[in-house]
């Protein structure tokens, strides 16, 4: 008897802790950031740059998986302001996305404290300014989320960990380049490229030993190819996604992508240099970096290892060559490859067709004939609020018009769980980047010239990687396949920010007719309040 009590009760205690284990929240990480000018020459010239606690670029956040963020952001600029995170999904929370359409901006000498979670994600992102052309001062910064130690990754542990923000950089102030685009006219070309807010850097590693390298375009326009002389690339992670593992002498980081490779110092000891240089540009840029070899026995020589010739089938060759890692875990003790993306059928086919209209005397940029225009209500609390008069679910339409160039707040509607394929057509003669805020993709395809039915018949059904931005090469299209299973207002974008700044983007609003807090949460108790939306209450 006293045998089956203690039994009973060992199994009493184990169940106990079986279910205070079960229910444990995720861990929380608080942060306190405060945005100021500062004086910063990187290219030599001292101009006005955007720091983050005095830093440029901002603080790394290294975060793991469902960790729960509590950001505290204080604005100290003369301008309203806001970061976005981006890549990071915001599962049932686009309140804090941190864009135009969902939050309203943070006044001078004020704050906001965003809260989010990074629910079942892993890989590379970034964070930076959304508001204005506060991108070209900084205020960007490097967002990794690492695995839980349960769930193994598909690679031995390296030996350091370096991520690499590149991207091309001007030397006129934000302002300016703000006051040439609000006057009409297109940005001029990039005065250089940084790595990590730098002209030169240095990364320093043991022989023998194998180190992940994260490459992030954080830049505002162009594409960029990166080498490093002497090595060999090997691609493990795209924008989240664990891939087929290929060797690469080069790759093309196009503008809002990250990549993460591992890469072997099994060269002499000597330092080397790390390369990137634009494309598809008539003048190419290049920077250069070092990767020191802890032993070496000289400074980096000879030559700079030459980029691919300025061919855009190389480019497209390398891009299909991305395959995703079937077998490997996701941020969830399951295979990526579990989700059978090929054989669902798509509700809708949305084509969207970029263009450069001239509208009223001035350059803009579009979708679908619409040029997008900032509301001064977020259209997201609008939608909460039921505030008319802000935007309309006609407002763009689902295939190309054919129309006349015009500006709108656009918003296109969707209904939540819908699975649908979208096709960008690039009809310029130009790169485009594109972004879907609150998802990853399937990018299913790339082709020339014009997407036809027939053109299916090329998708990757199989194992085509889900990421958050994709490259639309010029007169080319891209097609995705996406999943609508996140509700909330979410932004879809050019990630060339010039495009973005003049009206390339929309809204999609993954709506459910029922309100329901499992589908998403509630309207933050924090939240700014700003236009018509003024004197609501949360």
């Amino acid at each position: 008897m006293t045998k089956m009590v203690l039994v009973l009760l060992i199994f009493s205690i184990l169940g106990f802790w079986s279910n205070s284990v079960v229910r444990a929240e995720d861990a929380y990480k608080y942060f306190t950031w405060t945005v100021t000018y500062g004086t910063i020459s990187p290219l030599g010239v001292p101009q006005q740059g955007i720091l983050i606690n005095g830093q440029f670029p901002g603080p790394k956040l290294d975060l793991v998986t469902n960790d729960n963020i509590i950001l505290n952001l204080i604005n100290k600029l003369d301008q309203p302001f806001l970061l976005t995170w981006n890549g990071i999904k915001q599962r049932k929370n686009s309140w804090q996305d941190g864009v135009l359409g969902t939050n309203c901006p943070i006044p001078p000498n004020s704050n906001y404290t965003y809260k989010f979670q990074t629910k079942d994600q892993i890989g590379s992102y970034t964070y930076f300014p959304s508001t204005l052309m506060h991108k070209a001062a900084g205020g960007f910064g490097v967002l990794n989320v690492y695995a839980r130690s349960v769930i193994p990754v598909p690679y031995a542990k390296p030996a350091g960990d370096f991520s690499l923000l590149v991207g091309d950089w001007y030397k006129t102030s934000h302002k300016g380049l703000q006051l040439t685009l609000d006057s009409g006219k297109s940005l001029p070309f990039p005065g250089g490229i940084l790595i990590n807010g730098q002209g030169q850097s240095s990364f320093s590693c043991d022989q023998g030993k194998t180190y992940m390298f994260r490459i992030s375009n954080i830049g505002l326009s162009t594409s960029f190819n990166f080498r490093i002389q002497g090595h060999k690339m090997k691609l493990v992670e795209v924008e989240g996604s664990n891939v087929l593992q290929n060797i690469y002498d080069s790759l093309d980081v196009h503008v809002g992508q990250s990549v993460s490779v591992l890469v072997t110092l099994d060269q002499p000891p000597k330092d080397y240099y790390i390369v990137a240089s634009t494309r598809f540009t008539k003048t190419v840029l290049t920077t250069t970096a070092v990767l020191h070899y802890t032993n070496s026995q000289a400074p980096v020589s000879g030559p700079l290892p030459a980029g691919p010739a300025d061919d855009i089938l190389w480019s497209i060759d390398q891009a299909r060559s991305y395959r995703w890692n079937l077998t490997s875990n996701a941020a969830r003790p399951n295979p990526q490859g579990s989700f059978h993306y090929g054989s669902i059928t798509p509700s809708r086919i949305i084509r969207l067709a970029n263009s450069a209209p001239i509208i009223n005397g001035k350059q803009r940029y579009a979708v679908n004939d619409v040029s997008y225009t900032n509301a001064d209500t977020p259209l997201k609390l609008a939608d909460y609020f039921n505030i008319s008069g802000i935007f309309s679910l006609n407002s763009i339409q689902t295939v190309p018009s054919g129309g006349s160039p015009h500006l709108a707040t656009s918003v296109m509607p969707s209904s939540h769980h819908e699975f649908i394929e979208i096709v960008f057509q690039n009809n310029e003669n130009t790169m485009q980047s594109w972004h879907l805020d609150g998802y990853d993709f399937w990018v299913v395809g790339f082709g020339s010239g014009q997407w036809t039915q027939d053109s299916r018949k090329g998708y990757n059904l199989v194992d085509a990687l889900t990421r958050h931005t994709t490259q639309v090469y010029p007169n080319s299209w891209t097609a995705i396949l996406v999943s609508l299973d996140n509700q909330g207002m979410w932004n879809v974008r050019s990630a060339m920010w010039e495009r973005q700044y003049l009206g390339q983007q929309f809204y999609l609003r993954v709506y459910n007719t029922v309100p329901n807090f499992a589908n998403e949460y509630d309207i933050p108790s924090n939240a700014l309040l700003c236009g018509k939306a003024i004197g609501r209450r949360p």
